[in-house]
């Protein structure tokens, strides 16, 4: 590897701070494209649901479609970096990145969401980003709200940002699909939806070139197919459906639809996602036995998750009768905060899985364990702003200001014990360089 043009480029990457707004990403590679129109097209594929513009740019004329898209989660900017990266090493140096593929860039999929975290974008800091933190509900979510019927799920309604990118893919047909996704803490781990053990061998090796740590933990979903340490397969919403039928779970309560690697299945696409921690930890990489037994580590989370639910649905019963603003924040904690009573009934449901008595490992503690403090940052943080809302709009009623007043105080102290955390940020330009050599390393690997 270290003979690797590619994987060289990717670790010389120019200094990076922070992330760019919405605006400024789309201005830099509008100025990119005005200044070489020969080497790069743009054009728009759609709108949001507020009207900004849904940008797609292309790059290269090779047989290899290859499509990437940045924000599909709007909490997830990292990917705007690797973009700005990955048009600058096909334009500089396409010798190197060409790999002889079309590149279809999406920079930004969801503008409108992104630009409800812009207020962390500059910080590495944790107390900043879980005070800015919005993610949308799952039916508002571009990865989440494709088109799906399976036994008794169904879902219709794509949003405008989605139908842009099905748009995309049914007119490209693509080979490879990159969503730049990331993570929040911990180490790097990637998903394939493909068993290609000389890939996942790739990725798995990429972290430790640029000095990151795997995350060799919990994994975010249980029941994952394990294609090599922190390479998991990426599981296709039927599946986990299947997967929950199976341990005697009803059907996800929360409104959303499919995935990517859902609508891409029909053309054979390679579909890979790098998923980057904005604050690693050694922990993340141990394996060492613990004394704790693996099934009291999940009974514990599934009691915090369960004390949470119980929580934030209370505070958002309180105030929901006297709620008149509907805002995306309000929107996403109808859903995210049953969806912790749900989260807690999953855990409790595989308790009985004799594989789970054995010790738990360093990394195994740390996933779970943390796993809920960002639960309850994320989410907490998210029905605050929500109330928080009311009462700046001047239209907030009595019960909506006490119970904002109460998740002041209890998101103040969660926030407090951030202070205290161990949680290192990382180098942007390491996650940024990790996530470029994934992406072309995926797209070598399906050219070649």
């Amino acid at each position: 590897m270290t003979h690797d043009p590619l994987l060289a480029f990717a670790q010389h990457l120019p200094a990076i701070d922070g992330f760019p707004t919405v605006d400024e990403l789309r201005a830099d590679l509008l100025a990119r494209r005005d200044a070489q129109p020969d080497r790069i097209g743009h054009a728009v594929i759609g709108h949001s649901r507020l009207g900004s513009p849904i940008d797609h740019f292309t790059i290269g004329d090779g047989p290899l479609q290859v499509v990437i898209a940045g924000g599909v989660h709007p909490n997830e900017p990292i990917g705007f970096r690797t973009v700005q990266q990955l048009v600058r090493l096909l334009l500089e140096a396409p010798e190197l990145g060409g790999l002889d593929a079309t590149w279809h860039i999406v920079p930004c999929a969801d503008p409108d969401g992104a630009r409800l975290n812009e207020s962390w974008f500059g910080s590495a800091d944790r107390l900043s980003y879980f005070e800015g933190f919005y993610r949308p509900a799952p039916g508002e979510q571009v990865e989440w709200s494709f088109p799906f019927d399976y036994k008794e799920a169904w879902f219709d309604h794509p949003i405008p940002e989605t139908r842009a990118l099905m748009a995309l893919f049914d007119r490209v047909r693509p080979d490879v699909f990159v969503g730049l996704h990331n993570a929040e803490f911990g180490g790097v781990y990637f998903y394939l939806n493909e068993h290609d053990a000389a890939l996942a061998r790739e990725l798995r090796d990429l972290p430790a070139a640029f000095g990151l740590p795997l995350d060799v933990g919990e994994p975010e979903m249980d029941g994952l197919a394990r294609l090599d340490d922190a390479v998991f397969r990426a599981p296709l919403a039927r599946e986990r459906y299947d997967h929950r039928e199976a341990l005697g779970l009803a059907p996800e309560k929360r409104s959303g639809g499919a995935g990517t690697a859902d609508y891409l299945e029909r053309y054979g696409t390679t579909t890979m996602i790098a998923e980057l921690p904005y604050w690693t930890h050694p922990d993340a990489a141990d394996t060492t036995p613990t004394s704790r037994v693996y099934r009291d580590v999940i009974a514990e989370k599934a009691d915090a998750l369960d004390e949470l639910h119980v929580l934030l649905q209370r505070v958002l019963d309180a105030a929901r009768p006297s709620l008149t603003i509907d805002s995306p924040f309000r929107r996403a904690s109808e859903a995210f905060v049953p969806g912790m009573g749900e989260a807690a009934s999953a855990e409790r449901a595989r308790l009985s899985d004799p594989a789970l008595e054995r010790p738990a490992t360093v990394a195994e503690v740390f996933g779970n364990r943390e796993v809920v403090r960002t639960f309850r940052l994320r989410f907490g943080g998210i029905l605050r702003r929500a109330l928080a809302a009311e009462v700046a709009a001047g239209v907030a009623h009595e019960a909506v200001r006490s119970a904002s007043t109460e998740l002041e105080a209890v998101f103040r102290g969660w926030l407090a014990a951030e202070r205290d955390t161990d949680l290192a940020p990382a180098p942007v330009s390491a996650l940024v360089g990790v996530q470029l050599a994934a992406v072309l390393a995926t797209v070598r690997r399906r050219r070649g």
